[in-house]
């Protein structure tokens, strides 16, 4: 989230702003660090609620602020096929893996003991599918020969950093469309 806020105010995502920060954890570390940077934030707490239900909260917020794209940070919660279909082809998520490779959780733990030679990330329109939908971005990450799976990970995450900023603003530039589930980007820089 932080990269993308960044990206937003130095210019590498141009013409955009950060409309809300939403989470549904209270004490998630991303709310004050948005805070900081004087983006609005909001928590929807998901406990007694259906799916569904909490999505359409959030939904609420989104359209109230009359957000373009959403941009999944570290939500780790499964999104209801309603919210998906609500934001069709809007929702953008960054996971650590080459995908289809290694979907799911601990991804670059799984990439590590399934004894991988490169991992790396992958930002990715979400359908609703996990870790399945149209491919944005990747990059790959070797695995060297004294890492751990800490090690991979983090640098997996400085990939992420730099490809979901370059992700987000390929899509909002909007010389795309879905083929399948391919991306065609209709001119350079997609």
């Amino acid at each position: 989230m932080i990269a993308i806020a960044d990206a937003v105010s130095d210019g590498r995502i141009p013409d955009t702003e950060v409309a809300i920060v939403i989470s549904n954890v209270a004490e998630a570390p991303g709310l004050e660090l948005a805070r900081q940077r004087g983006i609005e934030t909001a928590v929807r707490d998901h406990r007694q609620k259906s799916r569904e239900e909490h999505d359409r909260s959030m939904a609420r917020l989104i359209d109230e602020h009359n957000a373009d794209l959403v941009c999944l940070a570290g939500y780790m919660r499964l999104l209801s096929p309603w919210f998906i279909r609500q934001f069709a082809s809007r929702i953008v998520n960054v996971h650590p893996s080459l995908l289809p490779a290694f979907p799911g959780l601990d991804a670059q733990r799984q990439a590590f003991e399934y004894g991988a030679r490169v991992s790396g990330c992958t930002v990715h329109l979400v359908d609703e599918e996990l870790d399945h939908g149209p491919i944005i971005r990747q990059a790959a990450v070797p695995v060297l020969p004294g890492d751990t799976s800490q090690s991979l990970a983090q640098r997996i995450l400085a990939e992420e950093h730099r490809i979901y900023p370059e992700a987000v603003a390929a899509i909002l530039r909007g010389n795309w469309h879905i083929d399948g589930r391919r991306i065609v980007w209709h001119e350079e820089g997609g």
